[in-house]
């Protein structure tokens, strides 16, 4: 058995066909439908180089591949190779450096391979459900809120719900810094490729850097790489985890990647559905995040958070409600809070951490709640408040909320250079001053 399945795989790597067919960012094959599977690698030999897509359809008689980069060069009649399964080669040799959607470190192709290097598809399964670890222990985070309220376990996936302009990346650069990690790795999926440099070398410190690896697709490449760049980051993720490192997976945007699955579904023939995303984005989202989270008793664990943009702050977006029932919690940014000066623009009250309360202790748990009913209580005054309809003195809960705002606003934007427990000291202290 085995010996005939090396047998099919050398023939797949010399099996040739022809292109019959040439649209944008498509091709379609003649001659292979027979052997070719999907995620099967194709690549073809032009003018201007080669071109490698990615098999995304299988008919009787044609192959639809959907390519990496568009080609002008590309002619019918032209000599397609099914190159190889979908597959990457991470390692220790990708830290502190760029990655395209191919696994090239992005302007040191002269950087040595080290021998041996397994290769891993991008395309896997997640560890079996009955095996996994449950979540681990809470995370130092390096902000007071993320400390505390909105807390971070071992193994949790999280959503970063944000619209453009509210502080993302920055916020995220800190918790690529801030989190406990022997490995990160940071997918940058549809981003401008100036704030790919901007992001390497400025809101990343040198010292994260260097335990870090950025797998990219900027906004001008075409959705295959998009999507591909996600599975490569996903599986660089896996590859630490397996060799038994706690990996924090930090991916910016699920938004881009699922726009990239929708105009890939679509050119493969799919039904568009709610705001033209079909019907597989949601299983196609789950499979993705579900790839992160606890590994085995053997294996380390992928502690993952996914960007997700949200156009004119609209939580109830296709993606963004998509998102919300996948993951293990979510932290919103406001627009609104942004433009009052106040950084991380968290929304405390619209953000969840599904690790509690089991994250916490009975104490910090009721000191988490006060937070919420006081700062709650705090909005529901504010409208008088700006009014100038409110009286001090008639309600005590209220009076105590409007002293108590300030400080417990303001407790958001700390940092915490120390131990989760002196968070919930310095939490306790506003709420209860001497």
């Amino acid at each position: 058995m085995l010996q005939s399945a090396q047998i099919q795989a050398d023939r797949l790597f010399s099996l040739w066909g022809t292109v019959t067919d040439v649209a944008p960012g498509l091709i379609r094959i003649a001659g292979i439908s027979h052997v070719a599977g999907l995620g099967n690698e194709v690549r073809l030999m032009t003018s201007e180089g080669p071109v490698h897509g990615e098999i995304l359809s299988i008919a009787d008689e044609r192959v639809t591949a959907l390519l990496f980069r568009d080609s002008d060069a590309i002619r019918i009649g032209d000599r397609v190779e099914i190159d190889q399964d979908a597959r990457v080669k991470p390692g220790d040799h990708w830290l502190g450096r760029i990655v395209n959607y191919r696994g090239e470190i992005a302007g040191n192709a002269s950087i040595p391979e080290p021998a041996g290097l397994p290769s891993r598809r991008l395309h896997a399964a997640p560890p079996a459900s009955q095996a996994r670890k449950g979540l681990g222990d809470r995370l130092n985070t390096g902000w007071m809120i993320t400390d505390t309220m909105l807390p971070v376990s071992r193994g949790q996936r999280l959503g970063l719900f944000a619209g453009s302009g509210v502080g993302k990346s920055t916020f995220l650069g800190s918790l690529a810094d801030g989190i406990e990690a022997d490995r990160v790795v940071i997918a940058l999926v549809g981003e401008r490729s100036r704030e790919v440099n901007e992001f390497v070398t400025r809101t990343l410190p040198a010292e994260t850097l260097a335990r870090t690896v950025v797998v990219a697709a900027t906004a001008s490449e075409p959705p295959g790489a998009k999507k591909r760049a996600a599975y490569c980051a996903m599986a660089t993720a896996e590859h630490f985890r397996d060799e038994g490192h706690q990996v924090l997976l930090l991916f910016d945007s699920i938004t881009r990647f699922a726009e990239a699955h929708r105009e890939t579904a679509l050119m493969a023939g799919e039904a568009p559905a709610l705001n033209a995303f079909p019907p597989s984005t949601v299983r196609t989202i789950a499979e993705l995040a579900e790839r992160a989270g606890p590994g085995t008793d053997n294996q380390g664990d992928i502690t993952a958070i996914f960007s997700v943009l949200v156009a004119g702050s609209d939580m109830e977006e296709p993606v963004a409600d998509m998102v919300r029932g996948i993951l293990d919690g979510h932290f919103i940014l406001s627009r609104n809070i942004a433009e009052r000066g106040r950084y991380p623009a968290i929304d405390v009250l619209r953000s969840v951490s599904r690790s509690l309360p089991a994250a916490a202790t009975h104490e910090e748990n009721e000191l988490i709640r006060e937070y919420r009913r006081t700062v709650a209580l705090y909005e529901e005054i504010a409208p008088m408040l700006r009014a100038n309809l409110y009286e001090k003195g008639h309600d005590a809960a209220g009076d105590r909320a409007i002293d108590l705002f300030p400080h417990l606003d303001g407790y958001v934007s700390m940092r915490n250079p120390e131990a989760i427990s002196a968070a919930f000291e310095q939490l306790r202290k506003l709420l209860h001053p001497e």
